[in-house]
């Protein structure tokens, strides 16, 4: 894959986590020397990650990087995440990277697609008919919080605390979400961040009873379309799980790298 690519692919989810961590009461971003820190300093695991600073060429870089890590979390008793892109571990060390963080509590988590497109493609197949909303109230904010809870296997009232916060989805330049309701329901939600004038998509979910029939594409070419309406934002990057990796190819998404997640429990503070 094009280096440019993959660097883009690190560069963009490390600017939209640090705006999660800017924008939470709790939350603090730091450089260390061995890892990037954006940790929204929340309950919910996945808004405290720590992201690689560049490609390692050894082993005992990657210890580093996972020791670093640990020493900034462990403190503070809030689960947590290393972000690893596989394409910036050496080929000599990149299987044994489960056995080198195991050390600082981190266990293999879900793996992402790093994906990326220009300009999406026509559906293949026609929308379902939904109602979209703006999460543009603390209602709003729940309907995308629960969503995710649900399709993450969280707590609700965890995921609540950390996403109720009014600049994630507050519009004029910063995060916007949506929220597609299909038979009376909250079915799916989506929010795009303007980063370095690409639009960058995270918090995609979609219900289980609703899922298989397009809520996931439709609300997002609708937040996709409001970027581009009005920012002029075309080019889009985000990270898809496997359960939504379909989804994006047929979008016209296409890959460009993987990143592994390692997960830390909360420890005792």
């Amino acid at each position: 894959m094009p280096i440019d690519e993959i660097l883009e692919s690190n560069e963009q989810f490390l600017k939209a986590w640090r705006f999660f961590a800017r924008h939470s009461a709790t939350g603090e971003v730091l450089d260390l020397p061995d890892v990037h820190i954006a940790s929204s300093n929340v309950s919910w695991m996945m808004l405290n990650v720590a992201f690689l600073r560049s490609p390692l060429k050894s082993a005992e870089e990657l210890q580093r990087a996972g020791a670093a890590a640990a020493g900034y979390f462990a403190p503070r008793g809030n689960p947590w995440m290393l972000a690893v892109c596989e394409d910036w571990l050496a080929p000599d060390f990149r299987p044994r990277a489960a056995e080198l963080l195991a050390p600082y509590g981190l266990q293999t988590g879900m793996d992402t697609t790093g994906m990326v497109t220009d300009s999406l493609a026509a559906p293949l197949r026609p929308l379902p008919e939904v109602e979209l909303r703006q999460a543009v109230d603390t209602k709003g904010r729940n309907d995308v919080a629960d969503i995710n809870a649900h399709a993450y296997d969280a707590p609700q009232d965890v995921v609540r605390a950390a996403l109720d916060v009014p600049a994630y989805f507050a519009g004029e330049g910063q995060g916007v979400g949506y929220v597609a309701w299909r038979n009376g329901e909250a079915a799916s939600s989506t929010t795009v961040f303007p980063i370095d004038g690409v639009a960058y998509v995270a918090l995609v979910a979609t219900m289980k009873q609703h899922r298989q029939v397009g809520c996931a594409e439709a609300v997002m070419r609708k937040a996709l379309a409001e970027a581009h309406r009005t920012q002029g934002l075309s080019r889009t990057v985000l990270h898809a799980t496997a359960a939504g990796y379909p989804v994006y190819l047929r979008m016209g998404y296409r890959p460009v790298t993987r990143i592994h997640f390692f997960m830390a429990t909360a420890s005792p503070r």
